[in-house]
Parts: structure tokens; C-alpha cells; sequence
């Protein structure tokens, strides 16, 4: 099965690929549904897609907003560029914008966006005769559901489901509270991600507001918990999946590397299933579940917390080790005497390194890393590569 995982900018898609992603989506500065991600612009498109297929690895950008007339203005020389720059698929919603796709732009390969909200083969034989090679089925579907879909569709089409990451609370991301609350379309890419707010509660007939206290940070009525399927993979790809989907466009770096990274290692046979629950501990989530994949009641994917982490994200390798050390730019502060935890795509994953040393961009030896993102080198005896991480855990 293909491992997809998110990029919001160049340099997530580089850490993707880095930690064993198979194909990454992404978003030029247009039509896609995270308008706050970094994005692509053009030239980067270009960047993107020759990286990727340099390393044999797969691109696919995404055009999936629910498009209204003015939406199409322009659209020619977007989708011009995206076949020159060999795009391997775009995402579309807009049943309207495949069908124009289909028939002015034939080379470029479509996926049906789970935005489509396609529930049953009926609906995806009609995708498949309009030329979609792809459908991401509705998050609401159970394991039973797609296992007779993919029978029904005989394999002519192939199916694409989530496996982690956050979840909309409305179905299949059809949501209107962002626009609702703020003005800001979550149809368009400008989700404010109002479900995650604290709320208040109030009785009809009063004008006093009480609040429910789930926990000491409060009241999160409208918040889902966080999807995680790794111990279901098998179930899903005997159940015709072909195409296991990380959400995230809009997280960080490290959280691309720990659960692109974990994945990878399930996918590849990693034996150890309590590290690799672990390993999507140590970065930013909401509790997990399996969401509506195995049945559960629906209360099951309400949340009433804030996010947690138990790793800190430290420092990003930006050159390979040698001689004994290594370059790396400084996210959160560090300093002589702590020790870090490695997370890499190869066997250096959770070795250990005793700070020692520290050099800073003038070449000084400092006791304390504590400027953002400047670069230092730092003592390592393992051979670490451009892209791993360092981390410690949370006190």
C-alpha cells in the first residue's frame, strides 16, 4: 500500500519523503482546502515535483475546495502548469471541475476528494466512468462498507482512506461553523477550526451562560479526537485499500517525521507495536481512535481535551555527521549535559546523544542553545543524515 503523507510546504514534503513517505499532497496558492498552510507557488510546484520524482516518490496537489463560478477563472493556465510540471494526480471535489479537467486536461490523473463524501459503489462507478483513477472515500465508511465496495468495483478504481491524523467534526468536512463564527470559509481552505474552541452551554429560557467543566482547561463540546489506524493496516489493505492517508498539511515538521516515520516502520514489518504507539505519543495529537471504521458509537469521537505531546521537538539535522559531529538548527532550547533522543528513518532511531559540546554559527563553544533556529554543531558518534530529528522529553 502507498504511504501519503501531507506537506505544507517544501520543506515538510523533504521530511516526508525523509521518513519513508511513498507520495506526499500538497496545495499550490490556489484552490486547495488549507489556504494557511505555507503552499506552493509555482516554481515551487516545479521544485517539488522534480524532488519527488528524482527519489521515485509520487506527488499530488490538491484542487479540492467547493468551487462556486468565479472559482474557474484562470483555471487554464493553473492546470497548464500542473501538467508541464508532471503532477501525478490532482484531488478534486467539485464534480463540475473533474468533468472540466477530464476533458481539456486527459493526462492529468483525478482523485475524488473525500470533500465528494462518496459513500457507495453506485457513486464511484459514476467517478469512475467520467475518467477519476482515484476515490478518497468518505471518512464515515466502516471496514465492512469498503470491503463490498471494492468487491462491487472489481479493482477498476482505486480506493484511498485516512489512517491518522485530526478529524472534522461534520461529515466528510462539510462545515459551515467556521464560516458561521468568523467569515472565514472552511469550503475554501480558510477553516478556522472553530470545533476545537471552548464553549459555554445555556438553558432556553435563561440568559445566563453556565460552562461544563470536562477538564481544568475547560469545555470542548465540538472537538473529535484524533484518527489512528496502525493496527489495522492489514485490515485495510485486505479490505482493497491501496492508499493509506496521514492528515496534517497544516502541523509541523516533527509531526510529519513521528508519524510518517511509525507508519513506515508498521508498513515495512517493525515487529515492536508498543514502540511504534509510543512513537505517536511523542508528538502533538488529541486521543486516538479508530473513528467510525470498526462501528463505534458515534460519542466515541468527541474529545474534551487539548492537545498533548509527551517529546520537544529539539533540533533538525541540516548536514550528515562527520568526524564526530554534527550541524543543526536549534528549534527549542538545549544545552551541555542533556541528552537527546534521535528519531531517523534508519537504526540510529531512539539512540541516545549525551550533549558534550556545543559550537554556535560564530564558532564560539556555548554551554546553552537558546537562539531559534540558528545553526550549531553539536558531538555525535552515529552517523546521522540530513533530515533526522532530535528530541527529549517532555519534564
Amino acid at each position: 500500500m502507498e504511504l501519503l503523507a501531507p506537506a505544507g510546504n517544501f520543506d515538510k514534503l523533504v521530511t516526508a519523503v525523509h521518513f519513508g513517505a511513498d507520495a506526499v499532497y500538497f496545495a499550490g496558492k490556489k484552490l486547495g482546502l488549507r489556504a494557511f498552510a505555507g503552499n506552493f507557488d509555482e516554481k515551487e510546484i516545479f521544485e517539488a515535483m522534480n524532488f519527488l520524482h528524482s527519489k521515485n516518490k509520487k506527488g499530488y496537489v490538491t484542487l479540492n475546495i467547493v468551487a462556486n463560478d468565479e472559482d474557474f477563472v484562470g483555471i487554464d493556465d493553473y492546470l497548464k502548469l500542473l501538467v508541464e510540471a508532471k503532477v501525478d494526480g490532482v484531488i478534486v471535489s467539485d464534480i463540475g471541475m473533474i468533468a472540466y479537467i477530464r476533458k481539456n486536461y486527459p493526462s492529468l490523473n483525478i482523485h475524488v476528494s473525500t470533500q465528494a463524501n462518496v459513500n457507495n459503489s453506485y457513486s464511484a462507478k459514476v467517478f469512475k466512468d467520467m475518467g477519476v483513477t482515484r476515490i478518497v472515500l468518505a471518512r464515515e465508511l466502516n471496514i465492512n462498507q469498503i470491503k463490498e465496495m471494492n468487491k462491487k468495483l472489481n479493482g477498476e478504481i482505486e480506493l484511498e482512506t485516512f489512517v491518522h491524523g485530526a478529524m472534522c467534526i461534520s461529515y466528510s468536512g462539510r462545515c459551515l461553523l467556521s464560516n458561521y463564527l468568523t467569515g472565514r470559509d472552511s469550503n475554501k481552505g480558510a477553516c478556522v477550526q472553530a470545533c476545537r474552541w471552548k464553549y459555554f452551554i445555556r438553558e432556553e429560557s435563561r440568559t445566563d451562560e453556565m460552562q461544563i467543566e470536562e477538564d481544568e482547561r475547560g469545555t470542548y463540546i465540538l472537538n473529535s479526537k484524533d484518527l489512528c489506524l496502525i493496527d489495522y493496516l492489514d485490515v485495510l489493505k485486505n479490505a482493497g485499500v491501496v492508499s493509506l492517508k496521514i492528515e496534517g498539511r497544516m502541523k509541523s515538521d516533527y509531526y510529519v517525521a513521528s508519524v510518517v516515520n511509525a507508519y513506515r516502520r508498521a508498513l515495512d514489518g517493525f515487529k515492536d507495536f508498543g514502540i511504534l504507539h509510543d512513537e505517536l505519543e511523542k508528538t502533538s495529537h488529541r486521543r486516538y481512535t479508530t473513528g467510525f471504521y470498526f462501528g463505534a458509537d458515534d460519542k466515541e469521537y468527541l474529545d474534551d481535551s487539548m492537545p498533548v505531546q509527551t517529546y520537544v521537538f529539539i533540533a533538525k539535522v541540516v548536514e550528515d555527521a562527520k568526524n564526530g559531529k554534527v550541524k543543526v538548527e536549534m528549534r527549542n532550547r538545549f544545552k551541555v549535559g542533556d541528552v537527546l533522543e534521535i528519531l531517523s528513518a534508519d537504526n540510529n532511531f531512539l539512540k541516545k546523544i549525551k550533549i558534550e559540546t556545543i559550537k554556535n554559527s560564530l564558532g564560539n563553544y556555548i554551554e546553552d542553545a537558546k537562539r531559534v533556529q540558528e545553526i550549531v554543531e553539536i558531538n555525535c558518534p552515529f552517523d546521522l543524515k540530513a533530515g533526522d530529528i532530535l528530541r527529549v522529553e517532555k519534564k
